[in-house]
């Protein structure tokens, strides 16, 4: 299964937030359409529960906790529905999945439509090598609707995020022109540790794109009283350091800074103290990375690429779930490396430069590919 090859749109600066998500919604309109169409956890359980009565307390409650909280972004959101003609109803359940999932009903739950996303980093921060490599993993329903926006604020501040159509930048990884960066896991904490209608993820990492540094990132994550929680990794160019952070409902927060040995991440909480699900596919990926080598960038591209776990393997190509893109962070080189297809081939598809405060696309042959 291949997706079309990843847009970029720049947009901005803008006259206002609404307009940058309208523009952005109207740049992708079709790929938004599509998306919703064909998106089973949305079709087959998150409308379905929004035309209950028992849902519109919860997204009621939502929808005014982060519109206060972050009215900015709420109007992105607005604007993104509006720009791509789709109904705002959809565009707020595909940003909140992830905070409405665990009041559905488990005996509605289509069996047809896994809702778990899983991501895989490995992460050093070495005298020879700082890098933290990253797999989006998603539904295969986001293959070919996904793409890059290049916003240019205001204030002067620009950032690229890798976004899932319809959604807010960036559920995945992303990076701004103040040296930060970050990638993203899903955690999956047990139903009573989660609390109802708190801050969507969606909207913390949207935030996270204008942080201005390291300490302001860290700022906007506790801030932030969260439903269900996150794993963030966190990369500042300027200082060479990443940092796992792990967060949870309840303003609870631990910080893991990432040294010498190898740290690899995939979908359960490490160092934040959680009742957690049980998720056989974090704790077989997490025992794999384990015996494999990751002496170097190329050991690191092998194990994201690595499929000899075949009911759970690293990377991942269906039926369920499906690897998007790989993505390499190089604190040294100041790049962000996006590479589509298994990375242990190197096929890289978009290379960013982080050390000026533009942003800047290094030209990359789209045809062959450029191998790291």
């Amino acid at each position: 299964m291949e997706g079309k090859l990843l847009e970029m749109f720049e947009v901005g600066p803008c006259e206002d937030d609404y307009q940058l998500g309208f523009l952005t919604g109207q740049r992708f309109c079709n790929q938004i359409r599509s998306r919703l169409a064909g998106d089973l956890i949305l079709q087959n359980q998150l409308l379905p529960f929004a035309r209950t009565p028992h849902a519109q307390p919860l997204l009621k409650a939502l929808s005014e906790t982060n519109q206060k909280k972050f009215p900015r972004y709420w109007a992105e959101l607005l604007g993104t529905a509006d720009g791509s003609g789709v109904p705002v109803l959809d565009i707020i359940l595909v940003n909140f999945r992830k905070e409405i999932l665990p009041f559905i009903s488990k005996t509605t739950m289509n069996s047809n439509a896994d809702t778990t996303d899983d991501c895989s980093d490995v992460l050093i921060v070495g005298d020879s090598m700082a890098v933290a490599a990253h797999n989006e993993d998603a539904n295969v329903a986001l293959v070919g609707h996904t793409y890059l926006i290049k916003g240019k604020l205001s204030n002067g501040l620009s950032f690229i995020a890798y976004t899932y159509a319809g959604e807010l930048p960036s559920c995945a990884f992303g990076l701004n022109s103040q040296g930060l960066a970050f990638t993203l896991n899903s955690v999956p904490p047990v139903e009573d540790e989660i609390v109802p209608a708190g801050i969507g993820r969606n909207f913390v990492s949207r935030d996270l794109l204008e942080a201005t540094s390291t300490a302001d990132a860290l700022a906007r994550i506790r801030s932030s009283e969260v439903s269900v929680g996150h794993s963030y990794n966190l990369i500042d160019i300027q200082k060479r350091t990443i940092l796992n952070v792990e967060t949870a409902s309840k303003s609870r927060v631990s910080v893991h800074e990432v040294g010498t040995t190898p740290f690899f991440h995939a979908n359960m909480y490490l160092h934040l103290q959680v009742q957690q699900v049980h998720d056989e596919n974090s704790i077989s990926r997490q025992k794999r990375a384990a015996v494999l080598p990751q002496g170097s960038k190329t050991d690191f591209l092998s194990l994201l690429g690595d499929t000899e776990d075949t009911k759970y393997p690293i990377y991942m190509t269906g039926p369920t779930l499906y690897t998007l893109c790989t993505t390499v962070i190089d604190l040294d080189e100041r790049t962000l490396t996006i590479i589509e297809g298994n990375p242990k081939y190197g096929k890289v598809s978009h290379v960013f430069s982080m050390s000026s405060n533009e942003l800047n696309l290094k030209l990359v042959n789209h045809a062959e590919g450029t191998h790291l």
